[in-house]
């Protein structure tokens, strides 16, 4: 399922470069085609880079480990 696939890429690959800057991640939906929808937490949420963490980040790793992740989009 992708849900689960896309819950251990930020469990192992993720979560943890956040951790160590004070953040964290939450998944909240995975979509039919491919959008990944999560919630920064922590340092993160309020940061001004959160917006380039998401896409230079979490959506290239994601991308590159999940064919079918199309975006991810922050809610």
């Amino acid at each position: 399922m992708l849900r689960q696939r896309v819950e251990k890429v930020i469990e192992e690959k993720i979560r943890p470069a956040l951790t160590r800057d004070g953040g964290n991640i939450e998944l909240v939906n995975v979509t039919d085609d491919g959008e990944v929808h999560v919630r920064l937490q922590g340092a993160c949420a309020g940061c001004p880079g959160a917006r380039m963490t998401l896409q230079f980040g979490v959506e290239r790793i994601l991308q590159q480990e999940i064919q079918e992740v199309t975006k991810v989009v922050p809610v």
